[in-house]
């Protein structure tokens, strides 16, 4: 594993920890903080996309939660394959 990818777990895994002992208002509050900091411009289609996840099923936010997790921590792999 390199470096850069130790390091990445390592910010992971403790962004996972964070959230995990927030409460749900923490969550909130947080999320609300980073929309101030936004472009407008990006602010429709972050609502669109919470609309979305509202139509889903649990299972469906499941699988697009871990493909998401694959294609990030194997980018370097992928990238390295479309060449």
């Amino acid at each position: 594993m390199t470096r850069g990818r130790i390091l990445r777990v390592r910010w992971r895994c403790k962004n996972i920890l964070l959230i995990l002992y927030m409460t749900t208002l923490q969550v909130k509050t947080e999320i609300q903080k980073v929309l101030e900091q936004v472009p407008e411009d990006v602010l429709p289609d972050i609502l669109d996309y919470l609309k979305q996840i509202q139509l889903q099923t649990h299972d469906q936010i499941k699988l697009s939660n871990n493909l998401r997790k694959i294609l990030s921590e194997d980018k370097e792999l992928l990238e390295r394959l479309a060449k």
